[in-house]
């Protein structure tokens, strides 16, 4: 059941959307940095995506583990743990002197993002008024990967042009945390009568009948969205350097911001085209830009590079806050926080899984070729799932308990 605050409940999703951007910024600052850890630590192009592919792994636990505990504590309180979480990865990279700390940071990261994107989801749709309930969803998710997508570009730009690369991106956000822990505590809670001592029982994947309906064809295309977000957030300054020669570092983040950015404006237009319509259209935009992607590898141009990351991020854009916004109001109001927790692991996974396949590729084919070999699997994905869509459109199972 939700709490409806009627009374001043605007500034409250604002609020949220606010601390949600910062806290998910911290889980992108060592994007553009990695090849500075490989000079400073010496490690492969494999590592890189191992220690990438642990923060996911972080992610994934915490929302199988812990995705549905802010239906039965509260929003806040889960919020304000996964901000003192991302305090800890940012220490833990100010004070890393070998691979190990880089591992607990990136845990420490994914563990705050999976408590966050549920949670944090969950409070900024609640404490919208009817009225503004669709921009509440895009607040949502424009915090969510508006945020990612601020982390390369911060850390890019202070490694670049200002002292301590590998230390001030860190201190910079660990302020940031800090300030945000202030609105987080004043926060209106959303959940009535939470349990200050539930009994734990992890969630799993189960789904309330409410959801299956929409689900399965939500998140394969979140999954393959969320693909080629990792590839521009794990291996894209790697591509940068090695295969296109570009060396600037606040041009490395600005790249992978720039598919954030795209993504921030495709769920915007998402409203205006509708979910239903907006699944299908973003998968297939996102096979465009794959393509993109493959066809700068194979040309070595830049400029193709930064197309892909635009029309495949509007894609990903119209394809996830669609996805979302299914799930999200298909799911009655005592397991919203479940099912959008679902979701992002699904979501996650997506990040994970292809991410390690091309740096496992690049050991043997080359950090070029295993990209090519990406973009031709992720691509045939996000083409399947787009077409299947456009003739069988999700349909929600049962009427949703609203709880509004």
């Amino acid at each position: 059941m939700v709490v409806q605050h009627r009374g001043n409940r605007r500034p409250g999703y604002l609020l949220a959307a606010g601390v949600f951007a910062v806290g998910m910024a911290g889980t992108t600052l060592p994007t553009p940095l990695y090849g500075l850890y490989q000079e400073e630590i010496g490690f492969s192009e494999l590592i890189v995506t191992v220690v990438f592919a642990v923060y996911a792994v972080g992610v994934i636990t915490a929302l199988l583990l812990a995705g549905n505990q802010s239906d039965q504590v509260g929003r806040r309180p889960v919020i304000l743990v996964a901000l003192g979480l991302s305090a800890a990865s940012d220490l833990c990279f100010l004070f890393q002197d070998g691979l190990p700390l880089l591992f607990a940071g990136r845990l420490l990261s994914g563990f705050s993002a999976g408590l966050l994107s549920g949670a944090a989801t969950a409070a900024v749709l609640e404490l919208a008024p009817p009225n503004r309930r669709t921009r509440a969803g895009f607040a949502a998710t424009a915090a969510n990967l508006g945020g990612v997508g601020c982390g390369p570009l911060l850390a890019g730009v202070l490694a670049q042009y200002a002292p301590e690369p590998l230390r001030l991106p860190f201190v910079v956000h660990l302020a940031l945390v800090a300030l945000a822990c202030i609105p987080a505590w004043l926060l209106p809670e959303t959940v009535a009568h939470p349990r200050r001592r539930p009994r734990w029982h992890p969630q799993g994947m189960a789904l309330p009948p409410e959801v299956r309906g929409v689900f399965p064809s939500a998140a394969i295309a979140a999954f393959a969205g969320f693909a080629l977000l990792g590839l521009f957030t794990a291996v894209a300054p790697s591509f940068v350097a090695e295969t296109l020669h570009v060396h600037n570092l606040a041009l490395s983040g600005a790249v992978t911001f720039s598919a954030f950015l795209a993504s921030t404006l495709g769920q915007s237009l998402t409203s205006r085209i509708g979910a239903r319509r907006s699944l299908p259209v973003g998968c297939l935009t996102l096979v465009v830009g794959l393509l993109l992607v493959g066809a700068s590898l194979l040309v070595e141009a830049l400029a193709l590079l930064l197309a892909g990351a635009l029309i495949g991020g509007l894609g990903q854009g119209l394809a996830f806050r669609a996805g979302l916004t299914a799930v999200g109001e298909a799911a009655p109001s005592k397991h919203r926080g479940g099912a959008i927790s679902a979701f992002f692991v699904v979501a996650y996974a997506g990040i994970a899984l292809p991410v390690v396949g091309v740096g496992a590729l690049t050991l043997a084919l080359g950090l070029r070729n295993a990209g090519l070999v990406f973009t031709v699997v992720v691509t045939v994905l996000a083409l399947c799932v787009g077409l299947y869509l456009l003739y069988r459109p999700p349909v929600p199972t049962a009427t949703s308990e609203r709880g509004e």
